[in-house]
């Protein structure tokens, strides 16, 4: 990963030396590199600086090289935190009992791993983890793609990409989030490149059309398999719940000598982008566009009659509802969502959103027993995650959080049941949208991340289940920032950061989450320490890592 240093310049040996990147690339090339340096050499690097007594220009030494010099000086810096802060964290990366200071994990870029299974710009992979360590950052998240590992044929993994990323972490001393991820990637926000479900099984859904969730018209959503078929025999003899637990099973004991030291933390995915619903907003070919309503799947027609006719109204199992609108809609053009006399507040309405949501609940924990028989023994910590559906949220019915499965309206909580759910198997709830204010979102669309947030707060604190959270957009500004915070005063065991790019080590947005890192690690600790004190040590994070961007800016220059 490279990053924008086109307006350093130094000397060594005399000449000068300037790097340029290009921004566009997920991981920018360096277009032009005068000199390249030795393998140990120095930069006089001149900074400008703004601290507390205005701005000033410094000139300053950087070693260029992977040096054990600058890694010392990096666990130097840990520890003298370490022993002034009196901070401390047990091994499953939860939050320390001294000061309530939230880890700070960051995501990795979704192609880590290449489609060959191997480790994607290896070289400036390191660097980049080798800068995250040095700012203070606890570990990574690490999107373990089903469509890779097992994407050629049943039951033959192939762990090489994974190994080596992994191993790269603990050597560097960063722990590790993993995540199951059963779903497609591409065709989402923030998805930069795509990653089927593993071949075999798209075959299948091509084969047989109930596989795959299909709306109202007809479009079928290979994002992930339908929960409808979780059971079923019906991938080479083997249901998606098996397919599922066996890839688990091999993960756990190809990674066993990781697991509870460097890879603290199982995530499974259960859905569209690894969350726990179903993929009712698909962004891809224009489908949804924010912030329309969404729309119902359909399918598991016998068992909607089924429910229908336990309920003594047969009629209402021949189809889900018929006035809900299309994807972008707005609830008030529809009868079913509208304010005023909708059919999601009548017996029919209540009686389908249960049946709707109760068909997630049953899928989530039909997936969170088999993790948790898989992992819980061995270490780690399991958690799993919950979409941050915030756009019509201060409308009386929610649609869009109805049409992903979560029964949540104004007079119904739906966040409840599934902290509870999650309680049963001590699983950590992951929710996004934490980075988010009301007043910025369309106020003509009703978005409230604000109020969201602190329902499932008062969800998972009712539940008592731990809490993590995300932010849902890349953000590098201190205002987000500064929501980031307020909103990890709420509990948050651990705080995931998207994502690792090259605009994170840009110079200021580098600063800015140095900063952000430290302030959540010190948590209310640092309540009664100043604010330049914590920006002076913040300041000094960035100070002792920035050698190691450089370090990560040339070897992408040598990146094939």
């Amino acid at each position: 990963m490279a990053l924008n240093v086109a307006h350093r310049t130094g000397t060594l040996h005399g000449s000068q030396l300037i790097v340029e990147t290009v921004a566009s690339a997920a991981y920018e090339t360096i277009t032009s590199v005068f000199l390249k340096p030795p393998n140990q050499g120095t930069i006089n690097c001149r900074d400008r600086r703004i601290d507390g007594g205005g701005s000033r220009t410094i000139t300053r030494q950087a070693h260029v090289e992977t040096s054990p010099a600058v890694v010392a000086e990096v666990e130097a810096e840990e520890s003298m935190v370490h022993q002034e802060g009196g901070r401390s964290s047990n091994k499953d990366g939860r939050k320390n009992n001294h000061h309530n200071g939230v880890p700070v994990f960051v995501m990795m870029p979704l192609d880590s791993v290449t489609p060959s299974n191997a480790m994607n710009r290896k070289k400036a992979m390191g660097m980049s983890l080798q800068a995250l360590k040095s700012a203070g950052v606890e570990g990574i998240m690490v999107d373990v793609w089903w469509g890779l590992v097992e994407g050629d044929a049943p039951r033959i993994y192939n762990w090489g990409g994974y190994s080596e990323l992994m191993e790269m972490a603990g050597g560097i001393g960063l722990k590790v989030q993993a995540v199951m991820s059963f779903h497609q990637c591409g065709g989402n926000v923030g998805d930069s490149c795509n990653i089927s479900l593993p071949k075999w099984v798209v075959e299948e859904m091509n084969n047989d059309q109930d596989l795959a969730y299909t709306d109202q018209w007809g479009r079928r959503n290979f994002e992930y398999l339908s929960l409808g078929s979780d059971t079923l025999p019906v991938l080479k003899g083997r249901s998606p719940l098996q397919c599922y637990t066996e890839f688990m099973v091999a993960f756990r004991d190809n990674f066993q000598h990781l697991i509870g030291d460097t890879i603290v933390e199982i995530q499974v995915g259960m859905g569209p982008a690894g969350e726990l619903r179903y993929p009712s907003y698909p962004e891809q070919d224009g489908t949804w566009k924010f912030p329309g309503i969404d729309e119902w799947l359909q399918y598991m027609l016998n068992s909607l009659k089924a429910a229908a006719e336990a309920a003594e109204k047969s009629t209402w199992g021949n189809s889900g509802p018929t006035d809900a609108g299309q994807y972008n809609n707005w609830p008030e053009d529809t009868q079913f969502f509208r304010k005023e006399n909708g059919g999601w507040n009548t017996p029919y309405g209540e009686f389908f959103l249960n049946w709707y949501s109760q068909m997630l609940l049953d899928h989530g924990e039909r997936i969170l027993s088999s993790t948790t028989s898989i992992f819980n023994s061995v270490g780690a910590k399991i958690s799993a995650k919950v979409a941050g559906i915030h756009w019509h949220y201060d409308t009386q019915s929610h649609a869009p959080e109805l049409t992903a499965g979560y029964y949540n309206t104004r007079t119904h909580d739906g966040y409840l049941p599934i902290a509870r759910m999650f309680a049963r198997h001590n699983v950590v709830f992951n929710f996004t949208c934490i980075e988010m204010r009301d007043h910025e979102q369309p106020s003509e669309a009703l978005c409230a991340p604000e109020k969201l947030v602190r329902q499932v707060a008062l969800a998972t604190k009712g539940a008592k289940v731990a809490l993590a959270g995300e932010n849902a957009l890349p953000r590098y500004d201190e205002y987000a920032h500064e929501q980031i915070l307020q909103s990890s005063d709420r509990e948050m065991c651990a705080f995931t950061y998207l994502r690792m790019n090259p605009t994170l080590f840009e110079t200021e947005n580098w600063r800015r989450f140095a900063g952000l890192v430290k302030k959540m690690k010190e948590g209310k600790s640092g309540v009664d320490r100043c604010k330049e004190q914590m920006e002076r040590e913040a300041e000094h994070f960035v100070h002792i890592s920035e050698p190691l961007v450089l370090q990560e800016a040339v070897a992408t220059a040598c990146v094939p």
